[in-house]
């Protein structure tokens, strides 16, 4: 019984001959119909004996024609706690204090509620008081996030908010054995391994890669809430679903239009280049010359280039440059095995240049850093993803600006909208 209580409101893959009888598990066939009943995606892909599975989700597990997805819906009480476990002791500014109370407000009304926040906004520290609300009754949370390195960067700052509630972390890249948290911070994937677990669902970063426009992962985020649970979703640059959910009257929206020093966000510097950004192992010398100001500066530089292939390029041209010869640099990418480590280092300012995709385009703060972008006119950056890069820029109260440059050969549409919607939430 204690190990079914540390899977309360999760489900994992079973088959017939291993279902337990336990009254608080139920079981469904995994595939029906030929769609998946975890993920919702159609089934077609076949295994050599011709049974089907799904590819959707198959990274949390195979399912095949003929398992079972087991479901332990047991019913847990939390000890109500009369501060909902809250141990923070900093203070809102009264816009971020009217946001907060909102949230608490439309909790109590079962309402789900958009929150659209200028990047640096302190959207965190927003949510405090509607996580202690959540706790304060007893039930259960789950802060969801596409991105790893936000999941890492909340996980602590959550604990030293709420150091009498149980808080569980989980990702792809890190295993742990699933226990009752109250308090649950994941990626949206995993997700997927949980059902009607959660009185209350935020999901952050909701417009960010992979979960924007991705039919399974707002399948399992359905799933994951309680039929009486409440859904709030946080983000600097709505989707259009979710505006038209708000048009519908099917969402509260709830805007912030200041960051949480009451500063603006940075308005980037534009650069027109005609020649190549780099050109047989050399930087252009208009970028190069840009970059060398950031480090006279005495900045930290988040340099993102598209492709993950060029991050070696750039790098080893840099090096070359007898002016970076003291400089220490790095690059990173999604599937860098020392990804972590990097970017502590770069919090740590062990790294004074780190070149990067748009893994690191939002959800992650550094003090003190400036940004510039090559080839901002790429098709890899929506206009979402520049206005959350710029949005790096500028978090710390006593360094509220600094650069943003996007460089560019053609200015398109996502440049375009981009400035206009920086300049419009400055407004």
């Amino acid at each position: 019984m204690e190990d079914l209580m540390s899977l309360a409101g999760r489900q994992w893959i079973g088959g017939q001959e291993d279902f337990s009888t336990n009254k608080a598990l139920t079981k469904i066939a995994a595939i029906v119909d030929d769609r998946c009943n975890r993920c919702g995606a159609k089934v077609s892909a076949q295994l050599p004996n011709g049974k089907k599975y799904c590819r959707a989700c198959i990274n949390i597990g195979r399912l095949v024609e003929g398992d079972y997805l087991v479901r332990n819906q047991m019913v847990v009480n939390f000890p109500p706690l009369k501060t909902g476990g809250l141990t923070w002791q900093g203070e809102l500014t009264a816009a971020q204090a009217q946001i907060s109370q909102q949230l608490v407000d439309n909790f109590n009304q079962h309402h789900n509620v958009l929150v659209h926040a200028v990047t640096g906004a302190g959207k965190t520290e927003m949510l405090f008081a509607l996580l202690a609300e959540c706790f304060k009754l007893g039930q259960r949370a789950c802060i969801a996030t596409p991105r790893i390195d936000v999941v890492n960067e909340l996980y602590p700052r959550l604990q030293a908010a709420f150091g009498q509630i149980t808080i569980g972390m989980y990702h792809g890249r890190k295993y742990q054995e699933p226990q009752l948290d109250q308090l649950t911070i994941c990626t949206t994937h995993q997700l997927l391994k949980f059902y009607q677990a959660f009185d209350l669902l935020v999901i952050d970063e909701v417009d960010s890669f992979p979960y924007a426009n991705n039919a399974q992962l707002h399948f399992g985020a359905q799933n994951a809430v309680k039929g009486n649970g409440v859904r709030v979703y946080l983000t600097a640059t709505p989707t259009a679903d979710l505006l038209a959910q708000v048009k519908a009257g099917q969402l509260q929206i709830l805007k912030l239009k200041r960051r949480f020093h009451g500063g603006k966000l940075p308005i980037p510097k534009e650069k027109l280049f005609l020649r190549p950004f780099l050109n047989r192992g050399k930087i252009h010398p208009k970028l190069m010359a840009e970059i060398l100001k950031v480090i006279a500066a005495d900045h930290p530089l988040l340099l993102f280039v598209p492709r993950i292939e060029q991050i070696p390029l750039y790098l080893a041209a840099l090096k070359q440059e007898a002016e970076l010869a003291d400089v220490a640099m790095a690059g990173v990418h999604a599937g860098d095995k020392k990804r972590l480590e990097k970017v502590q280092q770069f919090r740590q300012q062990q790294l004074q240049i780190l070149i990067t995709t748009t893994i690191l385009e939002r959800g992650v703060t550094f003090n003190h850093v400036w940004v510039i972008v090559i080839a901002a006119d790429d098709r890899i950056y929506q206009a979402a993803s520049l206005v959350q890069i710029a949005g790096r820029v500028g978090r710390a109260k006593d360094d509220n600006n600094g650069l943003v440059l996007f460089c560019y050969h053609k200015y398109t549409a996502s440049l375009r909208s981009a400035m206009k919607q920086i300049r419009a939430m400055n407004r």
